[in-house]
């Protein structure tokens, strides 16, 4: 080797450990703001992170108050259902229902904050899970590319997760965003780190009152009365009848959810219920904590059941698993009109306080008796 190719092959050398110093630096650092509780300790409340995290941190303190009957439900928007409701009933419930939902998740987020939630898998007496259909229709050709997952998911996706995550997206480039953001966490947080650092003080301050008012904020909510009284869908054709003085959102979400043309069944959505389903009841498998599914009301008018073949369905394969349970296909079919929802898929006031008495009588139902009356808070 001539002198000059030394020289080359030095530079090389150094030129390769710089890279792979600057990258555990530049890992080392985001490790410790991001994988630590540093950061995700004053997150923006209201954000989609914050949002995950506040429910999490909520209901791990909430397990310390509630003996063995404590079930937890876990779903999106559409599994609405309100403790206050029940409470004001003035019975003594045979088990104590908490809610670990969240708006625009799916089974991917789910399977993160139960695995969290519950380290042990044996903390409580049941999971109730909400969703549309014990059927997999397809709706949209990808499910398993929705990347609000990474900004849901992200202060609780481990070094051990990165690539099973980024891995479960089939897009190239969502696979890349993924890997590099479960990776260097910074690269998700980077928005609300510099929101933060520009306002270091009210952020700490809104962070502070959501911790101690939001649990309240949640339990008292109350859903808006808006109906959906006087829509029709003529299913020949998808032609649509709103309720007089529709808003956007009402045509919106009927339009979407509802008087849609059906999609190519591919079987998409099976493969990522049975991936993400699968990875919940796999932790589950040999606790005594019962995963109950439960199929919600399908909307103001449902869609016809012959209105499209739905050949896949993970729920229903599932059942035969010791601890899995199907709450009957159509305990809340009673829901299924105008009356009780306040657009084309969210149950309004009177769908919510209905649908809490019945969705307790049926966990009742399932579980049976309990074996001590919990205490409330």
């Amino acid at each position: 080797m001539t002198a000059s190719s030394k020289i080359a092959s030095s530079k090389s050398r150094r030129l390769v450990l710089a890279c792979i110093l600057a990258f555990a630096g530049l890992f080392g650092l985001d490790a410790l703001l991001f994988r630590t509780n540093i950061y995700p300790s004053v997150l923006e409340p209201e954000s989609t992170t914050g949002q995950f995290e506040l429910i999490l941190r909520r209901e791990q303190q909430a397990q310390a108050h509630y003996g063995n009957n404590l079930v937890v439900t876990i779903g999106n928007s559409r599994f609405a259902w309100s403790a206050k409701v029940l409470d004001d009933l003035g019975q003594k419930a045979a088990y104590t229902l908490r809610d670990a939902g969240l708006a625009g998740t799916d089974p991917r987020a789910w399977y993160y904050m139960l695995r969290d939630l519950d380290p042990t898998a044996r903390r409580y007496r049941a999971i109730a899970i909400g969703v549309d259909d014990y059927d997999d229709e397809d709706r949209g050709p990808h499910p398993e590319d929705d990347i609000r997952n990474l900004h849901y998911a992200i202060a609780r996706l481990r070094l051990s997760d990165v690539i099973e995550f980024s891995a479960s997206f089939s897009s190239p480039a969502l696979r890349w965003q993924t890997f590099r953001g479960a990776l260097l966490k910074g690269t998700v947080y980077q928005t609300d780190f510099l929101a933060f650092l520009a306002h270091p003080g009210p952020r700490r301050a809104l962070v502070q009152l959501y911790r101690q008012q939001a649990g309240d904020w949640a339990y008292t909510y109350v859903e808006s009365s808006h109906s959906m009284e006087g829509l029709k869908i003529d299913w020949a054709t998808l032609g649509v009848t709103l309720p007089p003085g529709a808003d956007q959102n009402q045509r919106d979400t009927v339009n979407s959810f509802l008087a849609h043309q059906p999609d190519e069944q591919t079987g998409k959505l099976y493969a990522f219920h049975r991936a993400w389903f699968g990875r919940i009841l796999d932790r589950y498998r040999g606790s005594p904590t019962k995963i109950i599914f439960l199929r919600l009301a399908r909307g103001p008018i449902p869609r016809p059941e012959n209105l499209v073949r739905k050949p896949f369905s993970s729920i229903r394969e599932f059942a035969s698993r010791p601890n899995v349970v199907l709450a009957g296909e159509h305990a809340f079919d009673s829901l299924e009109h105008p009356e009780f929802y306040r657009d084309g898929m969210h149950l309004n006031r009177a769908g919510v306080e209905a649908f809490s008495v019945m969705l307790a009588e049926e966990i009742s139902r399932i579980l049976g008796p309990s074996e001590q009356t919990p205490d409330r808070m």
